[in-house]
């Protein structure tokens, strides 16, 4: 997004949300190959933040690469770096980068959505809710795998905010607080990762997601 863009998505959000004050606006993601549109977005957005209009400003799907291209000419650390992390793509050289700069990981698909709805894991026949290894431990704790998933990044500091829209589940996803996994757990649960991402690669241009329009509010 161009500077105007982002602040035209902005009053198209509060127009819609019928606010005139946003907790978090996040960046979707990095326009990568012409970051200088990333950098004018997210400067708009830190204008919004000083002008107190929004309570904070963050990142999604930001890699290493593009994170650090960011950090280098902006004044706002991200509140947050949203990005694909589950037990089957763990992205440790981006955790690690978040916390070098104290900005917090938020996972999406934290139950690992993206591999049994779609991505690179539709119809491979691997999921990671009928996993073995989490099937196992999730029996241990009787609990179900992807109440043991949000376990797993909890227990490891992550935010994670899982998508449901079936009142049960919600329920569930919430009901993690009353168990603990063990350190050997945790491992095995680290062990899974395929370093294989599900969505598109982030570190190659995706100039489709610059032609999305959102509707006027």
């Amino acid at each position: 997004m161009r500077g105007a863009t982002a602040l035209h998505a902005f009053e198209k959000a509060t127009g819609t949300l019928g606010v005139e004050q946003l907790d978090l606006l996040i960046l979707h993601q990095p326009a990568v190959g012409v970051f200088d549109r990333t950098i004018a977005a997210y400067k708009s957005v830190e204008k919004l933040y000083a002008d107190g209009l929004v309570r904070a400003i963050g990142v999604s799907n930001f890699t290493p690469v593009s994170l650090r291209q960011l950090l280098d000419v902006v004044d706002v650390i991200p509140a947050v770096n949203q990005i694909e992390l589950h037990p089957y793509f763990v992205q440790k050289d981006s955790q690690q980068m978040n916390a070098e700069h104290s900005i917090p990981t938020r996972a999406w698909s934290p139950i690992g959505g993206i591999t049994f709805y779609g991505g690179q894991f539709g119809g491979s026949g691997r999921a990671t809710v009928t996993d073995p290894v989490l099937v196992e431990i999730a029996a241990a704790h009787g609990r179900t795998t992807a109440q043991v998933m949000l376990r797993w990044h909890i227990q490891q500091g992550r935010q994670v905010i899982p998508k449901s829209i079936n009142p049960a589940r919600i329920a569930e996803n919430f009901d993690v607080f009353d168990f603990e996994l063990t350190g050997e757990e945790l491992g095995r649960i680290d062990a899974l990762d395929t370093d294989l991402r599900g969505g598109p690669d982030l570190d190659r241009p995706q100039p489709q997601f610059l032609e999305f329009r959102i509707p006027e509010a």
